[in-house]
């Protein structure tokens, strides 16, 4: 079954939020998720109510020799999430000196939970550090999330996409002549660009304040709908590819 990263193509363009809102939508179509926190900023486990004082996380159990699996969470029947975790600076500093065998143990588990789950959901850092970078390639896609703005533009010049990428406009602002020029301009130069764009709504913001992913804070607002379309287009186009 599809293993799907998302990541930013830089930092802000919203990847965390979408990540867990898609799996809540994924999961809404009985689908089985298991969502994957990549970032040390470890925002993830907010979209899922877990308390912000909880530090346990899969990435400082690497670090210590510790049961990664034993930090899963679950949210809900079907969707699971795996936190990265609050690291000490010693353990920062650790992770930045970090080899590209450190995340190794992870990769090899990702064939069962592959088997376990329909979709697990990577959720990756606009810059990635060495361990991470191999989880791109394991990807069976790789959604670039984009923001309609000039720092993306000059981005999308650098020749470094992987063939399997697919761009995803989120936080369209359809007031927005700048944005209506680019997303005009993208329609036309930017192959592997989802049909399904995510425009701009409070509703994503609310949603975290509320812990909750927007599809099941507001699931009639537009983004909430948006993402139900983005999570059906990905059962069409990807599952069956990926199965």
């Amino acid at each position: 079954m599809p293993v799907i990263a998302l990541q930013g193509l830089r930092g802000g363009c919203g990847a965390t939020s979408l990540s867990a809102a898609l799996g809540w939508a994924l999961n809404a179509l009985q689908e089985s998720v298991l969502v994957i926190d990549f970032s040390d900023s470890n925002q993830l486990a907010a979209h899922f109510n877990l308390p912000l004082n909880h530090t346990q996380g899969w990435v400082p159990a690497l670090l210590e020799q510790q049961p990664w699996q034993q930090c899963a969470q679950r949210y809900q029947t079907g969707l699971d999430f795996l936190p990265f975790g609050a690291l000490t600076s010693q353990q920062c500093s650790s992770l930045q000196n970090a080899d590209t065998s450190f995340a190794t143990p992870l990769l090899k588990a990702l064939p069962a939970l592959k088997s376990q789950y329909r979709w697990v959901i990577l959720d990756l850092p606009a810059d990635l550090l060495p361990w991470q970078r191999s989880f791109t390639l394991h990807a069976d896609r790789l959604l670039q999330v984009l923001s309609l703005d000039a720092n993306c533009q000059l981005r999308l010049h650098h020749p470094r996409f992987l063939p399997h990428t697919l761009f995803l406009i989120n936080q369209f602002n359809a007031n927005s002549q700048l944005q209506q020029d680019l997303h005009q301009l993208w329609l036309r130069t930017l192959k592997n660009l989802i049909p399904q764009v995510i425009h701009r709504d409070e509703a994503l913001a609310e949603a975290l304040m509320m812990k909750q992913p927007v599809g099941e804070y507001r699931p009639h607002a537009l983004a909430s709908e948006e993402i139900n379309t983005l999570a059906n287009w990905l059962l069409l186009n990807v599952a069956g590819g990926a199965a």
